[in-house]
């Protein structure tokens, strides 16, 4: 009797996850979602179809890995933080910079990592916020849910005399000035002729904070943009 010396092939290992993820994250950064290929991925990572089906079963459970695996932590750490503000608090309302602090903070640290690819993700979620793609905004909407609930919450404690329509506008410019500063300023630098000369990530958050706390506390509109 012949015995077969044939055996099934090793499942791709983690290494070959990582690699995937992080090649999806940079094309993905470079290109958009719909502007990268399959092929373009396999080829940044060294690994084959088969390694990304066997670990994702497809690209769009890739692209929502691609942001989980980051998103999860820092929205973790973005609770943690608030959990423990209120446990200091102790049912006080917490002054609204620290709840600026805490959700925006965590992030520009997060961009400041040029090591880790902390900075690589966020000019991901930052394209994001800016690129109309339905697939992934939903999915980025049921990660936000518990954060956004949570920190709006603690807002709205926290300034009870604004109008609660006044404070999602300030929550919605603040994340648009964060997205847009972490995503780059080359190209409005270009048209302008004018433009930041350092770009160091880690000047980022104390001029970024500055800024959104300003806007924060900047006097309510006249009454009648209140509605």
């Amino acid at each position: 009797m012949l015995i077969s010396m044939t055996s099934t092939p090793p499942a791709p290992t983690n290494d070959t996850r990582d690699r995937i993820l992080d090649a999806a994250e940079r094309l993905f950064v470079e290109n958009g979602f719909d502007g990268t290929s399959m092929r373009m991925i396999t080829g940044a990572a060294n690994a084959n179809l088969a390694a990304i089906n066997y670990h994702f079963g497809g690209k769009d459970a890739l692209v929502q890995e691609v942001f989980r695996r980051r998103l999860a932590a820092l929205n973790a750490r973005r609770l943690d933080e608030l959990d423990r503000l209120e446990a200091e608090a102790a049912g006080a309302p917490l002054k609204p910079s620290r709840i600026v602090e805490a959700f925006f903070g965590t992030a520009l640290e997060l961009a400041a990592d040029t090591e880790h690819g902390g900075r690589t993700f966020m000019r991901l979620l930052a394209r994001t916020y800016n690129e109309p793609n339905a697939f992934v905004r939903q999915f980025l909407a049921e990660e936000y849910a518990e954060v956004m609930d949570r920190f709006l919450g603690a807002l709205f404690r926290a300034l009870p005399e604004v109008p609660r329509a006044e404070i999602l506008w300030r929550f919605h410019f603040m994340i648009g000035a964060m997205a847009f500063a972490i995503a780059g300023l080359g190209g409005l630098s270009e048209l302008m002729e004018v433009g930041p000369q350092d770009e160091d990530p880690a000047r980022l958050l104390p001029r970024l904070m500055s800024f959104l706390l300003g806007g924060l506390r900047a006097p309510l509109p006249d009454a009648g943009l209140q509605g």
